[in-house]
């Protein structure tokens, strides 16, 4: 496949040291005398089930020279197969050595076809792939539409490539990824010779990987067996140095301090700047600004990291060697060399100590591991010190203030680049100053409970993530800025519908941030029949559930989060002027918890609470024998969280007066919000219409709902937004119109059982039973997994249109082949008790519905019902009371328990129970007078 011949290239022309300038076109050569060239299986050269490929990799380094050789043979064993080994693509890197190809033939059973004797050649490209990622690479690429080539046939490619780095000393360097397990081929294997009288070093990162060593014609061979051994599995939070893939390092580099000691020439700013050249009176300016050697500092990495854009240049030597400090000046660009190197030169003129320190973005703690080479490393940048304080200074970073430069860099190791040489440092960690993400939120929750929380948001980004932000925000239009924005702030604050959205720029503070004011759903939950609200709002970022239960993995640490810091304030207004909402949890916290450090302050006092929080990290490791305190005090943490209470009388969303929408409310706020939401909205989005439309039956303002739903419908005519309006018009009466959208649902999509349930239901409404039961009949005829219920909703609507003793027997037949099922024996319980039949056996069937289920709302209310036929007034309120504990929105509990207490002569409460009622459900006393149920 073509993916294989770019994995045998990265082993042929892996990113090694910079070497001196070879050919820019491939060389047709044969291979060199120290290659062992390998046999080919036979089975690789006819069809059968062994695996397609054989792979020999052969590498000779001497004298700072290294040779890579790859023979990579392919069987073609299908028309995709055919297509992806069609077309050869080698990429390399010119400026780093040749690249020779040795031979490319096809094996047809005993014949080879030798094709670059037919004349078949490489055809050499340039593409910078990686220029999207400011990188100019010099790469190129040599391309080749194998002909002749046919299912069954072996593509044999057999290249070597050169490598010679001046700016290494002498010193070789190699790392490669190594085959491996779970890998099919017929056959592989790798071979590393160097002269025996050269100090070579070589290591293998491979669990149990075969090698062996010889010696051969004056030079040592190592021999490794491919495959290697599959990598053992690893829990995804293991620390870098147990995950990372097989692979094999070579250098002769003795010590970190010889790496140190043959990088530092590159970073030498010897001699003072001359003071009318333009770098010179740049640096003149920062100091005669402040005589503050920290001032200075940060103005230097201020004016390398805004003035100077970012752009990797690897070609022409460029992988390790700086561009000079004034050329960088001059063109304004550069990478993480080239900005090391001018920061350097101007704290140096400055006279402030400075030092580079070499680094990898990525392998964290697997450097030190490492064999000591300069390509451990990825990266540069600065270490300065002052007071004998170190000040980690990266001039590829963004927006670096004064007030940051005691933060420590991401990375782990660092080895500083020194004329005496250095070893390997450790760098000790800790969460930034400044809050990478600071989120501030007035939210108001004055009216109810219920209603949807208006929050005004005010986020403010610092670092990479503010600069990627503002770039992208000005790069597109104003239309995918709303959306950009928008989805920040849902996944920020909450997901909602947000408006006067507005990005800013703090250029002084190195900020971006973000306003805007939104709706996001009630955070309020039920909870052991009470409502509750978590008030913590980065609980739900500590995650510590290592897995360590393998005996293999009984012995590693637990590596955690980055170094970063959020920092949370918030405001919340209550109902009520705050009266009985109380707080429970841990108001205060200061600790460390899973590798991170939270402090929190909650306060409540009347309607208001203030909340101040923050968390950090600072990439710590936790031991195996720390793990199960620290998942005991994360469990404790989390359970310990503050939460808010309310009373049990709270004023409720369907106990406001719809006319009660004064400014400056939370309910005048939905409303206005909702409606701008709506105008901003795309033609194809509905969301804030359904949004508004559930805000509004929620308040019982249902024609406003149903007109929500007509403006949805003209948006996006879908099945479910028919349904969601002919539901609301059943209950404004309206059965005509609810009949007309539940048919246009059914049209819509004649699958949607919740339609034609629907459509049933308002048929028999209407009095054409025979109707309903025909169309649930007909779908029964067709239904799978769904018919059973299908079953259930054409008995129910029997024994409640028509004939009882007929709908209770087909829930009988049901039953006996769902025994225990609480949905069946609660269907059958309410059949009775609305139609006022045998309802001894109706008790019996809502007691054992109750005892099979955790959600017993609706069977409580079906079984108050058969307490009010009995004449069991209080037996029917207390399970009345005990369902509205649970879901306190039952419109049909409400008007049960308004009959009840207006039995017992409780009028007051009666009239309340009945008002709320016939807010949540309008039509629900014409559908209950049909049971004589009636107020």
């Amino acid at each position: 496949m073509r993916k294989r011949w770019l994995v045998a290239t990265a082993y042929a022309a892996l990113l090694h040291s910079c070497p001196a300038l070879a050919a820019d076109q491939p060389l047709y050569q044969p291979a060199p005398a120290w290659v062992v060239e390998s046999s080919l299986p036979k089975e690789l050269t006819t069809p059968g089930g062994a695996p397609p490929s054989a792979f020999d990799f052969q590498e000779r380094f001497s004298k700072g020279q290294s040779w890579n050789y790859v023979d990579i043979a392919n069987r073609i064993s299908s028309p995709e197969q055919l297509t992806q080994n069609s077309m050869i693509a080698l990429p390399w890197f010119p400026d780093k050595g040749d690249l020779i190809i040795h031979e490319l033939s096809i094996l047809r059973g005993a014949e080879k076809i030798d094709l670059l004797a037919q004349g078949q050649k490489f055809t050499v490209l340039r593409r910078e792939q990686s220029l999207e990622q400011q990188q100019l690479t010099g790469v190129l690429t040599a391309t080749l539409a194998v002909e002749g080539l046919r299912i069954g046939d072996t593509l044999r490619l057999r290249l070597s490539s050169t490598m010679h780095d001046p700016a290494l000393g002498g010193h070789v360097q190699w790392v490669s990824p190594l085959l491996s397990l779970p890998a099919r081929t017929s056959k592989a294997g790798m071979r590393v010779l160097w002269p025996a009288g050269e100090a070579l070093h070589w290591k293998l990162m491979a669990n149990n990987a075969a090698t062996s060593t010889a010696s051969l014609g004056g030079d040592t061979v190592l021999n490794i067996t491919l495959p290697a051994p599959k990598a053992p599995e690893m829990p995804d939070d293991a620390p870098g140095r147990y995950r990372h893939p097989a692979m094999i390092e070579v250098s002769s580099f003795a010590s970190w301090t010889d790496v140190s000691q043959t990088v530092a020439p590159l970073y030498t700013t010897d001699g003072p700047l001359l003071p009318d050249s333009a770098l010179g009176k740049a640096v003149a300016q920062i100091t005669a600004r402040t005589t503050d050697p920290v001032e200075r500092i940060a103005a230097a990495l201020r004016v390398v990291q805004d003035d100077i854009r970012y752009l990797a240049l690897s070609m022409d030597g460029g992988n390790y060697i700086p561009q000079p400090a004034e050329k960088t000046w001059a063109v304004r660009y550069g990478d993480c060399k080239a900005k090391t190197l001018l920061l350097l030169t101007m704290l140096h003129a400055m006279r402030i100590e400075a030092e580079p320190v070499l680094a990898h973005v990525g392998l964290d703690d697997l450097v030190k591991d490492r064999l000591p080479a300069l390509s451990a490393f990825n990266h540069v940048f600065v270490r300065a010190r002052v007071d004998g304080q170190s000040i980690w200074l990266d001039g590829t970073a963004a927006g670096t203030s004064l007030a940051d430069l005691r933060d420590t860099p991401a990375m782990r190791y660092v080895l500083p680049v020194r004329k005496d040489g250095a070893d390997l440092e450790e760098v000790v960690r800790k969460a930034p100053a400044r809050a990478t993400t600071d989120m501030d939120l007035v939210i108001d929750e004055s009216s109810s409970i219920d209603l949807p929380s208006v929050i005004d948001a005010r986020l403010t980004l610092r670092g990479r993530n503010a600069t990627a932000l503002w770039l992208m925000a000005n790069q597109i239009g104003e239309k995918e800025k709303f959306e950009l924005l928008h989805g920040l702030m849902s996944n920020m604050v909450g997901e909602g519908q947000f408006t006067k959205l507005a990005l800013t720029e703090n250029k002084e503070e190195a900020t971006v941030t973000v306003t805007g004011r939104g709706l996001v759903s009630t955070p309020w939950r039920q909870d052991e029949n009470r409502r509750k609200r978590n008030l913590s709002r980065i609980l739900d970022k500590i995650s510590f559930t290592p897995d360590r239960a393998r005996t293999a993995w009984a012995a590693i640490p637990v590596a955690t989060a980055a170094p970063d810091k959020a920092h949370i304030h918030a405001r919340l207004r209550l109902p009520d002027g705050g009266r009985g909402y109380t707080m429970e949890g841990s108001a205060s916290f200061s600790g460390e918890v899973a590798g991170y450090r939270m402090e929190r302050q909650t306060t409540l006092a009347g309607d208001e609470v203030i909340l101040d929080e923050s968390l950090s990290s600072s990439a710590a490791e936790i031991a195996p024998a720390r793990i199960p305190a620290e998942r005991a005090l994360a469990a404790q943490a989390l359970s310990a969280g503050p939460r808010l209470l309310a009373p049990q009388d709270a004023l409720r969303r369907w106990d406001l007066p719809l006319a009660a929408k004064a400014p400056g409310t939370q309910l005048a706020a939905v409303t206005t919000l909702f409606k701008a939401a709506v105008s901003e909205s795309e033609p194809e989005d509905i969301s804030a219409l359904a949004g508004q439309a559930s805000f509004l039956k929620g308040i019982g303002d249902y024609p406003g709902a149903i007109a929500s739903w007509t403006q949805a419908i003209a948006k996006a005519p879908a099945a479910e937004n028919y349904v969601n309006r002919a539901n609301l018009e059943v209950q404004t009466g309206d059965l005509a119109a609810a009949a007309k959208d539940a048919e246009a649902a059914r049209a819509l999509d004649p699958s949607d059982v919740g339609a034609l349930n629907l459509a049933a239901d308002i048929a028999a409404r209407r009095g054409d039973l025979t109707s309903g039961v025909a169309m649930l009949d007909e779908r029964i005829s067709l239904a799978g997994k769904e018919k059973d219920g299908i079953l259930l909703d054409r008995a129910m609507l029997i024994a409640s249109y028509g004939d009882v003793q007929e709908g209770l027997a087909q829930m009988d037949t049901l039953i006996a082949k769902k025994p225990g099922n609480p949905e069946l024996l609660n269907a059958r319980c309410w059949a009775k008790a609305s139609r006022q039949v045998q309802i001894d056996t109706a008790l019996k069937d809502c007691t054992s519905a109750i005892e099979l289920t955790d959600n017993s709302a609706p069977i409580l209310d079906s079984r108050a019902v058969v307490w009010l036929r009995m004449g069991r007034l209080d037996a029917a309120l207390s399970d009345l009371d005990a369902a509205l504990l649970q879901n306190p929105s039952q419109g049909e509990t409400r008007l049960v328990r308004a009959i009840v207490l207006k039995k017992l002569g409780r009028m007051a409460e009666a009239q309340r129970e009945l008002a709320s009622a016939r807010r949540l459900l309008p039509n629900v006393e014409n559908e209950y007078k049909r049971h004589g149920l009636v107020y």
